[in-house]
């Protein structure tokens, strides 16, 4: 099986995706009202501790995190807590699942899953729309406003690059037959 991680400091999705490339469990972490960074790990790897109990998880896909400013987007502070808690759970997927994490960029991982963002659209919203639309077994659930509600966008997120992860190692597989 493959697990995929969207890792934040706000909500983390992940998805578990079957030898198949089906849904095992698509659903996110909100560690929004977690002030304490460290609790916010210790909650993440709590749920990861869960996953091992109930899935053998052979292939670890973390969306890697951002490695330059680009204008309008996050601060230094930002880019810098967001490695530094994509390091700390990637070492705890290591641990967890004895198996070193890989890492894709969010780009990559749309492209290996189909999906073209538009120019002047919004890539997550984009990706989003995409997977709703296509994924039968993916569940979004919206604010009386229409806006997908907390988390679905980072499900979303985990879901491609699981699916991604999943693409790669069938490549993988029949490069090598």
């Amino acid at each position: 099986m493959i697990l995929g991680l969207d890792i934040s400091t706000s909500i983390t999705g992940y998805t578990i995706l079957d030898k198949n490339g089906k849904i095992e469990v698509c659903d996110h972490i909100d560690l929004r009202k977690e002030k304490n960074f460290f609790q916010k790990v210790v909650q993440v790897e709590a749920t990861l501790n869960t996953i091992r109990t109930q899935y053998f998880i052979e292939h670890i896909y973390i969306e890697q995190s951002l490695q330059s400013f680009r204008s309008g987007f996050s601060s230094a502070q930002t880019l810098s807590l967001l490695s530094k808690i994509n390091g700390i759970v990637s070492w705890i997927c290591y641990n967890i699942f004895g198996s070193e994490p890989q890492y894709l960029a969010a780009t990559s991982a749309r492209k290996l899953c189909g999906i073209k963002v538009p120019r002047g659209q919004k890539a997550k919203e984009v990706a989003l729309q995409f997977v709703v639309d296509n994924v039968a077994a993916f569940d979004v659930q919206y604010t009386k406003h229409g806006n997908p509600k907390a988390g679905y966008a980072d499900r979303s997120d985990s879901y491609i690059i699981a699916k991604a992860g999943w693409v790669r190692e069938n490549q993988e597989t029949k490069d090598t037959s």
